[in-house]
C-alpha cells in the first residue's frame, strides 16, 4: 500500500494524495504511524456492499438455526455464561 505523510498533504493539498492514489489505497502517516487510509469512493462502495452481504448472510444463517431448532433459549444470563463455559471445555 502506498503511504503519504501528512505533512506532504497539508504542504500539497489534495494533489498529493491524487497522485498517491494512482496506484491504490493510500495510508496516511502521522506522527511516524499510519494513521488514515484513503480509498476511492469505488473501492469504499465495495466494502459497504460486501459488509452488507455479509451481515444479510450471517443474519439469514442465524434465522436458519432458529427455525432448526439448533438455538437455545435461557432465562438468566448466568445460565447462558454457564453454557458458554461449558462449550469451551
Amino acid at each position: 500500500m502506498n503511504t503519504i505523510p501528512a505533512q506532504e498533504i497539508k504542504r500539497r493539498g489534495i494533489t498529493a494524495v491524487d497522485e498517491a492514489m494512482k496506484d491504490g489505497p493510500v495510508h496516511v502517516i502521522k506522527n511516524n504511524q499510519p494513521q488514515y487510509v484513503v480509498i476511492s469512493e469505488e473501492h469504499y462502495q465495495e466494502l459497504i456492499t460486501a459488509g452488507n452481504e455479509a451481515y444479510m448472510a450471517r443474519v439469514k444463517a442465524s434465522l436458519e438455526d432458529v427455525k432448526a431448532g439448533r438455538v437455545k433459549k435461557f432465562k438468566k444470563v448466568d445460565d447462558l455464561l454457564k453454557a458458554v463455559d461449558e462449550e469451551d471445555e
